[in-house]
């Protein structure tokens, strides 16, 4: 059987992700030094975890490939029993990783699926979840080679699970120079530069676990004393929305399509440099973006909306997880619903964090739509856990919007009068 899936690695890792996470917040207060907003991390926690649904779901190509190429196209150089294969397949999945990373940043469809990561503009540990979920379109076609010379499917998910769990930690600004180890590892302070959009970092530090590639092929900067590292994209997301952050990078080159006239450029768009645009584009519709190394996107937030979020940061947590660990209890279309539930949750979410007009009143009316759907068992079972969890989270909503809400607001005029 060839294994090419380590989904499975990511999410056992998930609880202890948000373990540390507590941990450097909670460390972040007590020095003073707290970088987490609640909107942000609610953002990256949504992200992330929707992230999971698409390989859950088993959409694109990668299995079929993987395993087309482990039949009739391997190699078989590297026997599995052997200690050099798994030293071998280590160094192959990142110097893998390392080209994947490379060209997303570096030709512009890519930089479309991989830009979610580079949005947050806080640099802390859940910036590490904040992932993409149409990373299944292509990521896996950098990976053919080590199926071809025979890396064998355990190694594969085992090396592939080490190297993403380890990229987890050094995603935080607590932890400085680490000296020597910088020469040879991904740490916090060059990963941080590979984060920041100032222009004297753009496009830098590649390397998932090594950073000797990118020593080796010329991408290495360190971070400089006198320049302090700005986190986030050139052109800033400015939205929580999932959505718009999966597909904000997909639009532009939709309309720079649409708006060039020259049938070259029309292909360019997609395959060319990120930053490249038409000079006709450019000409007639600027969009032009000035980029802010101070202001950073976080519209303020009522007490009714910060309890709400601090509730929604646990409650997705409990409602993905559940789905997960129990997806072999569900049929195909019970995943995909559970997995739409939770897509649009987050989105109704980020609309009340974003102060949208009426978000409450959507989420009440949503809310109470799928205590109904849930309650009939007309599209999934209402015995299932997961069913139960998103009606006991849909339930909550309602009592909180209709009834919590307005008790507050009383309180609060009573109290002012």
């Amino acid at each position: 059987m060839i294994i090419t899936d380590k989904s499975i690695i990511i999410t056992l890792a998930v609880p202890v992700f948000l373990l540390l996470i507590v941990i450097e917040y909670l460390y972040g207060l007590k020095v003073g030094k707290n970088n987490y907003k609640l909107s942000d991390t609610f953002t990256s926690l949504g992200l992330g975890l929707m992230s999971r649904f698409p390989p859950m779901l088993n959409i694109g190509l990668q299995g079929a490939a993987f395993v087309y190429v482990g039949s009739y196209l391997n190699l078989k150089l590297l026997p599995l029993d052997s200690p050099i294969t798994w030293i071998v397949g280590f160094l192959l999945y990142d110097l893998s990783y390392y080209w994947m990373h490379r060209m997303h940043h570096e030709i512009k469809i890519l930089w479309a699926t991989h830009s979610v990561h580079h949005h947050g503009e806080e640099y802390n540990l859940s910036t590490a979840l904040r992932q993409t979920s149409t990373g299944w379109l292509w990521k896996w076609i950098f990976y053919i080679p080590m199926i071809m010379v025979g890396v064998p499917g355990e190694v594969f998910v085992t090396v592939a699970g080490i190297n993403l769990v380890y990229q987890f930690w050094v995603h935080t600004k607590h932890i400085g120079h680490l000296g020597i180890l910088e020469k040879i590892f991904i740490t916090p302070m060059n990963h941080g530069v590979h984060h920041a959009k100032n222009a004297e970092y753009i496009d830098a530090n590649y390397g998932g676990v090594f950073i000797i590639w990118d020593r080796m092929f010329g991408t290495y900067i360190p971070e400089r004393s006198d320049i302090k590292p700005v986190y986030g994209t050139v052109k800033p997301l400015n939205s929580w929305n999932p959505i718009w952050a999966n597909f904000q990078v997909f639009y532009q080159m939709v309309q720079d399509t649409i708006h060039t006239k020259k049938l070259s450029d029309k292909f360019k768009i997609w395959y060319g440099p990120t930053s490249w645009r038409p000079a006709d584009v450019i000409e007639n519709n600027p969009n032009q973006v000035t980029v802010s190394l101070t202001k950073k996107y976080n519209p303020p937030l009522t007490n009714e909306q910060k309890i709400f979020g601090v509730f929604q940061i646990f409650s997705i947590v409990i409602l993905a997880a559940t789905v997960i660990l129990t997806v072999s209890s569900q049929t195909y279309q019970e995943t995909s619903i559970f997995g739409l539930i939770f897509v649009l949750t987050v989105i109704l979410i980020s609309s009340i964090l974003q102060n949208k007009e009426n978000s409450f009143n959507i989420q009440l009316f949503v809310s109470s739509g799928l205590i109904l759907l849930i309650f009939s068992g007309s599209a999934v079972s209402s015995s299932l856990l997961a069913s139960q969890v998103i009606m006991v989270h849909a339930l909550i909503n309602v009592l909180y919007i209709g009834i919590g809400i307005p008790i507050q607001r009383y309180s609060l005029k009573e109290s002012v009068n």
